[in-house]
Formats: structure tokens, sequence, C-alpha cells
């Protein structure tokens, strides 16, 4: 089977799919071979040669759709509306289409790909299981951003992070709060404290107590039922006003005394949660920064303008939606890696594709089937009935 990487046509994205240092393991352990666009990984510090080196073809964007049997992409259609409509007639039936499709929020693109007869994979889907955790390309992209994110903040910050015993006085150290701790809270938490910054952070699952603290920052706490905090798939969960009222009253304070805020607090499918309100960002010093990771889905301030740099009363607001393609190389390095891993999943040693759908991790991310939305979330959004009672085949 041939496997195709075109180049990403969304703007701004730096990503590839496939790195080439991950293609001898795929034609080693699934025979597949490889189909690179050229110039597909410059933006990642990746030249044609390199792919060349290390065995892929490259040829033309045309060719890689027309030849492949498997295409690899950071952003599918979902993910990338505009671009991605000029890629959708160069389907083919049975094709399969890995990347992030966003299909929790943009559910059209997937009919789109299911009336090509396409096969669409959404690496957003995988599931948070043990034998999947290699695959999981949003903790990847997650752990960049949380880096990232403390780094931006401290390039807008009038400050220094460590406190300094100085010829001229004390410079004392900045305070971070950081607001959601996923993996990029926790990213977040320990490059700041690498940094020297004074730490804390807050979760609505008290369970990430412990893991704040292992990075040395102190947890907020506010009580809250754990069964109510979290879906058994490990994501926060929504909860009701009334509880983010008292949490709203809680952070005030940790807010106004924060030099940096980080929020990062993302319901899959829904719009962010608002926790830092424009009466919290106006009780901020002159000089703090927010940086905003839930901006792509409304943001978790009030005042956040997605991919814009605000100023409020001194206060610096920026919301990126797409930070991971800041650090280009080890971010294609890291999503490649998850790409491959699933690619091993779903095709054999022989090379034949493998898709069994009774298996948890197969059913849970591919999305179109056989001319139909077969994913369940998917189905309900789009007002589908249960694939078992449309006398779809069982995903």
């Amino acid at each position: 089977m041939l496997v195709g990487v075109p180049k990403e046509s969304f703007a701004g994205e730096n990503r590839v799919a496939l790195i080439p240092a991950v293609i001898p393991q795929l034609t080693k352990q699934t025979k597949l071979e490889v189909l690179v666009e050229t110039g597909a990984g410059l933006a990642a510090g990746l030249t044609d040669q390199m792919y060349l080196d290390k065995g892929a073809k490259i040829v033309s964007r045309q060719e890689v759709f027309e030849k492949a049997d498997i295409i690899t992409q950071v952003r599918t259609l979902g993910a990338n509306l505009e671009g991605g409509k000029a890629d959708l007639p160069l389907l083919k039936p049975n094709q399969i289409v890995i990347g992030f499709a966003d299909p929790l929020s943009k559910s059209d693109a997937a009919q789109a790909y299911a009336d090509k007869g396409a096969i669409l994979v959404a690496m957003e889907l995988i599931p948070r299981i043990t034998r999947a955790q290699s695959m999981d390309a949003l903790s990847s992209m997650a752990t960049i951003a949380g880096y990232k994110a403390v780094l931006s903040a401290a390039m807008k910050l009038p400050k220094m992070f460590p406190m300094m015993m100085t010829a001229a006085g004390t410079l004392a150290p900045a305070k971070v709060f950081v607001i959601g701790v996923g993996v990029a809270g926790l990213q977040a938490c320990a490059t700041a404290k690498r940094l020297g910054a004074v730490v804390s952070a807050y979760d609505v699952r008290p369970a990430v107590k412990d893991q704040v603290q292992s990075v040395g920052a102190k947890f907020v706490e506010l009580e809250v039922d754990a069964g109510q905090a979290e879906d058994k798939g490990g994501y926060a969960k929504a909860l009701g006003e009334e509880f983010y009222r008292k949490q709203r009253e809680l952070m005030a304070k940790v807010v106004a005394e924060s030099d940096i805020v980080i929020t990062t607090a993302a319901i899959p499918g829904k719009k962010s949660p608002v926790l830092v309100t424009a009466d919290m960002v106006k009780g901020m010093v002159p000089g703090s920064v927010i940086v905003d990771l839930a901006a792509e889905r409304g943001g978790n301030c009030e005042l956040t303008k997605a991919d814009e740099e605000v100023d409020v009363g001194g206060v610096t607001i920026y919301g990126p939606t797409n930070i991971a393609t800041t650090v280009p190389q080890h971010a294609s390095q890291m999503y490649s890696k998850n790409v491959a891993t699933l690619l091993g999943h779903l095709v054999n040693k022989e090379g034949a594709l493998k898709l069994d759908m009774a298996d948890e991790i197969t059913s849970g991310v591919v999305v179109t089937y056989e001319g139909k939305v077969v994913h369940a979330r998917v189905r309900e959004i789009l007002g589908m009935a249960p694939a078992e009672a449309a006398g779809d085949k069982e995903a």
C-alpha cells in the first residue's frame, strides 16, 4: 500500500504529517511505501532530499492523491475548511484520510468525506487508554502548547521569571497561575517552574493535585465531586453555572496577584468556559500577561480575541489558536510518531488494511466508512439515528 503526505494547505501551518525518520519503520513493519509532495516538509526544516534518503518518493500533490491508498495530514477538511475544499475532488472511494478533523464541531465536513466514499480517521478521537497512548496526538500537541505558552508569556512580561539576588537589590520572582491542568497545563506548570517562577494551578478535577505538586507548583483548591468534573475518558466535563460562579470568585484574588495567567480549559466539541472575566482582568497589575490556549473555541478569558494580541488597561491578552506550529520540527516529530503508530495498528505486516471495527481504537477514530458516517458521537451531532438502528455497519 502507498501512504501519501501532501503539503499542508492551512494558512500558517508549518507541520508535516510524516517526517523522514519514521519512513524506514513504516517500510519495515508494514511494508508501506511513502509518497511525499515536493516541499511538504520544508516549513519544518525537512528537505525533499531527506525524504529521498529514507526511501520516500517525491511527487506532485496530484500524484499523492491519485496514487496513495492512505493520505496522512495534520489538518483534514474539518480543521482546514478553506484549503481542504480543494482536496475533496481528489479523493477516491475507500481512500483513507488520517489527520485532525475537528469532527465534533465541524461534523458537516465528515459527511463530505462519507459522500466521497472516503474513510476518515480523526486523530482527536484517539481513546485515552493505555495501549493508545503512543497514538495520542492531542496530548503530543498539548505538551508543545503548554511549553510554548510559557515562553510566549515570558517574552511579553516586563519582568524576569526567577528571583535574583544582585548588587542592585533583590528581584522578586514572577507569579504564574495556570488554569486547567491537562497535558498543556501541567507542561506549562513545569516549564514556568524551571524558569524560576512561583507557580500555582487550578483544575476542576481534584485528582490532578498530586501532578501539580509533583512539578513544584501549588494547587488552588475548590471542593467539587470528582465524578462531576471528569468523564470516563479523562477529559474535564462542563459543569453548572453555579459552580463556575463560585470558581470565578475563588480565582479573582489569585488572578489579581499573578503576573502571568495561562488558561487551557477546553471541553471537546463545546465552547470553552469563561473563567477569567473582564473584571478579573481589570484587577491585574499593568504589565501582566494572559495567554489563552482555549482561544480556538471562544477562550477562557472573556476579552480574548483569537490569534490577536490585545491590551486592556496595560494587561496583554494573547489568544493563539495554533501555537504548536510555532515549534514545527518537534511538533512534526511527535505527531509523525503518533500517526506512524496508528498506521501500524491499522495495517498488518503484509501491508494490508485491517479495519477491525470491534477494536476500541479503530472504532474510536474511524468517522466515516463505506459511504456513511459511523462514529456514534458524530452521528448524534448530525441528528442521525444510531448506526445499528439505521442499518449501518456496526462501529
